[in-house]
């Protein structure tokens, strides 16, 4: 899957990274806490996320995440944007809840695994 399969199978609006949007993506990580994300530790990933600090980018920075999603309507500010961006980043949000979100990547065939 790409990150553009993302975007349109969540109806999601691309905030950064517009131009990366081929890049594959290969699991999914829904979480709005940052260590279980840290936990999760797998490349080319996914994360879905309502938390909006730019601890968020570096930990995707960390882990080889290549693709954000702001779930709930969230929106990262500036300065957010400005990192992921530096960093080649893509960034969406869309307004549907992680719950959400996250089964409707699982149903079009995006895992996240087990730990």
């Amino acid at each position: 899957m790409t990150a553009r399969d993302v975007k349109d199978i969540l109806g999601a609006r691309v905030l950064v990274g517009e131009d990366h949007l081929e890049v594959e993506v290969r699991s999914a990580c829904g979480s709005d806490m940052m260590s279980d994300v840290l936990a999760f530790s797998k490349d080319h990933s996914v994360l879905l996320t309502g938390l909006c600090n730019p601890q968020v980018v570096r930990t995707a920075e960390m882990l080889d995440i290549v693709c954000l999603v702001f779930v709930r309507g969230k929106k990262p500010d500036d300065a957010m944007l400005e990192m992921a961006r530096e960093r080649n980043l893509i960034v969406m949000a869309t307004g549907h809840r992680m719950f959400s979100a996250c089964g409707m990547l699982y149903s079009a065939g995006l895992h996240g695994g087990a730990i």
